[in-house]
């Protein structure tokens, strides 16, 4: 592919009759809004086109936030604001049979955010509108194309009148059915893994314990999540209606029998919040860049919700790529940075397809063997401590790392642990200006093959203790860099 490096010749793709940006993103969930706002907050040019009119909705199905997300958002200012809209659980309780304690994560935040995804949208809504993001609401993709100086998004409005939008680079962050995704002509491989997946925010007249909790018994499974605000994210599945359409109506008796299966009680379920029918696949796209155009969250992978981590995936992604597309469109690094996108990113999405197709094929489990193995997998992380280091890993975020240049320190390709810099401040405080750290004992100096890594804008800070570690650290937190 040939791409553009310079901010200049970035910003000569307008044409007549189009709206010009840097980036044009297309979908305004979590994940294409906390790119709008890492883009604009470097001083680039978004444009968000959303399908949606100019509301957030409560009818989400995401429902969790994550330790390495709430470190992602930490790095913006935003976690300590997001932890009072819900619940912290410190507990995921798997099958009766597996207890998982994430009170003993490495991390700030030991804990699963329970709150719901619109919680995250406001305040991700609110940070890209402060860096002056625009935002086209009611505007449905109806075709794509590029040529080697940029990137023209057509769309449509609910009027049917048509506009075009240029940019240098475009983002489809638009969801599992997403039209960008189509456009470019990428496969969606995979499989329907369940259907008729009954969910619903629900009071309940006798709560359970406070933990994230998934069951499955006499051919049903369920599972139950408490918000901060009294309502519960209840859902489940019935083998016995297993081949409902989604759009079949459903009801809270329904669900009152499918968590009554799964777990010997309804709890009392009363005043549905809201209610629906869906079905999960395990799909991914080959490739997470075409040309100038890339695929984030929903649109790049899809997979069951158990263990919570699409959202997060998502949002994930996008702390990955924002940095990347700023630095290209500043000047400060070549395209080619780019391509690290699908290098990094494709293979943890792999990773979750299997770690969450894992967990919800347990929880189907219904003949003597796949139960025994389902109780003899709980038996072996349970009692093995560096599985059950790894299921953590995998589940909160933690664990994932990037493949590091041969011979490289230990720490490089891992995330970056927060930790108290002089002067009172954190590692993550730093980051929150959207440049490499390097940190280090006090007093020393950049070295200087470093000077080309990190560049002239690199904050620098030092530990409040006397550890000798130094650590280049990128933007999105992880370690480009080790010596100590």
């Amino acid at each position: 592919m040939n791409g553009t490096t310079g901010t200049n010749e970035t910003r000569s793709t307008e044409q007549h009759g189009t709206t010009p940006a840097d980036v044009v993103i297309v979908g305004a969930g979590p994940t294409g809004l906390l790119l709008a706002g890492d883009l604009a907050a470097a001083g680039i040019r978004v444009t968000v086109l959303e399908k949606r009119p100019a509301k957030i909705s409560n009818l989400t199905r995401a429902f969790g936030v994550h330790a390495r997300t709430l470190e992602v958002l930490d790095a913006r200012g935003l976690a300590d604001e997001l932890i009072p809209t819900g619940r912290k659980l410190t507990e995921l309780r798997l099958f009766r049979s597996l207890s998982l304690d994430l009170a003993g994560i490495p991390s700030r935040f030991p804990y699963l955010l329970s709150t719901p995804q619109y919680e995250v949208e406001k305040l991700l809504l609110r940070r890209a509108t402060e860096h002056g993001v625009r935002f086209v609401h009611d505007a449905e993709v109806t075709g794509l194309r590029q040529d080697a100086d940029g990137v023209t998004v057509d769309v449509r409005n609910k009027d049917g009148e048509s506009s075009a939008y240029r940019a240098a680079y475009a983002v489809g962050a638009d969801g599992v059915r997403s039209a960008v995704r189509k456009a470019v002509g990428q496969p969606f491989p995979g499989k329907s893994v369940i259907s008729s997946i009954v969910l619903a925010d629900v009071l309940l007249k006798s709560e359970p314990d406070l933990t994230v909790a998934v069951r499955g018994d006499e051919g049903a499974f369920g599972f139950m999540i408490p918000f901060g605000d009294g309502y519960w994210r209840v859902g489940g599945w019935n083998r016995e209606r297993a081949e409902i359409p989604d759009d079949a109506p459903t009801s809270l008796d329904e669900l009152r029998d499918i968590i009554r299966r799964a777990f010997g009680s309804d709890f009392g379920m009363h005043d549905e919040r809201w209610i629906s029918r869906f079905h999960s696949d395990e799909r991914q796209v080959p490739q997470y860049r075409t040309g100038r155009i890339f695929l984030a969250g929903d649109a790049a992978h899809t997979h069951s919700p158990a263990g919570g981590q699409g959202m997060n995936t998502g949002l994930q992604d996008a702390n990955n790529l924002g940095w990347k597309l700023a630095a290209v469109l500043n000047g400060r690094a070549p395209d080619s940075l780019l391509d690290s996108y699908q290098d990094e990113r494709h293979p943890v999405g792999s990773a979750v397809l299997r770690s969450s197709g894992t967990i919800v094929r347990l929880a189907m489990a219904h003949n003597p063997a796949q139960l025994g193995v389902r109780w003899l997998a709980s038996k072996v992380v349970n009692n093995a401590a560096p599985l059950q280091r790894k299921a953590l890993g995998q589940i909160t975020g933690i664990g994932y790392a990037y493949r590091a240049p041969r011979g490289s320190h230990a720490l490089v390709g891992r995330r970056a642990q927060d930790g108290q810099l002089a002067g009172g401040s954190r590692l993550y405080e730093a980051l929150r200006g959207g440049q490499f750290v390097f940190v280090a004992p006090k007093e020393t100096p950049l070295p200087a093959e470093l000077q080309s890594l990190a560049g002239e804008e690199c904050i620098r800070v030092q530990w409040a203790d006397e550890r000798e570690l130094m650590m280049l650290v990128r933007p999105d937190g992880y370690v480009r860099w080790a010596r100590g």
